[in-house]
């Protein structure tokens, strides 16, 4: 980690990143969609002291990628399952990762499309907006792999999957 730049992308308040930047990352960004996060992260930021090591972007990195500089180490945790174009969004973060991708989202399989519907169902029936989505494992990777980035390991825990993708060198 010592001197790289580290993006998490729909990170909320930016605690993974906040913690890579406190373990000796250069500098930290965090890229959201939900401005209510910012002022938040901006005071675990300065609770943590990398105020002066860490910046917030309030962007949409699928509709503009450019919004923020390329990072070394970029991270997706329970980021792809809240969108339908959740395989954009990887490709949109892969687009800005130089070294490393690490992204968790649901594992494909039976049982937890089951529980993803019966969720889904249930903020259907309470009102909410928000729904949960299984990608295919295999449309992240060829995202991610678009960009010039490699599955080089994977993690399945029983709900959720973890990917590293590393940069072809």
């Amino acid at each position: 980690l010592e001197g790289a730049t580290v993006m998490e992308v729909g990170g909320g308040i930016g605690q993974i990143q906040a913690e890579l930047v406190r373990r000796e990352a250069a500098h930290g960004t965090v890229v959201e969609v939900v401005a209510a996060y910012e002022d938040v992260a901006r005071e675990l930021a300065a609770a943590t002291g990398i105020a002066d090591r860490t910046t917030f972007v309030l962007a949409d990195l699928v509709e503009a990628p450019d919004a923020v500089e390329p990072a070394d180490i970029v991270v997706l945790r329970r980021v792809v399952c809240c969108t339908p174009v959740g395989p954009s969004v990887l490709g949109a973060a892969a687009s800005r990762t130089s070294r490393t991708l690490l992204a968790s989202y649901p594992r494909d399989r039976a049982g937890v499309r089951i529980v993803v519907r019966l969720q889904n169902g249930f903020l259907a029936l309470t009102r909410k907006r928000f729904r949960v989505f299984v990608h295919s494992p295999g449309a992240l990777e060829r995202a991610a792999e678009t960009h010039g980035l490699r599955r080089s390991r994977v993690e399945r825990g029983f709900v959720w999957e973890t990917a590293q993708f590393v940069a072809d060198s």
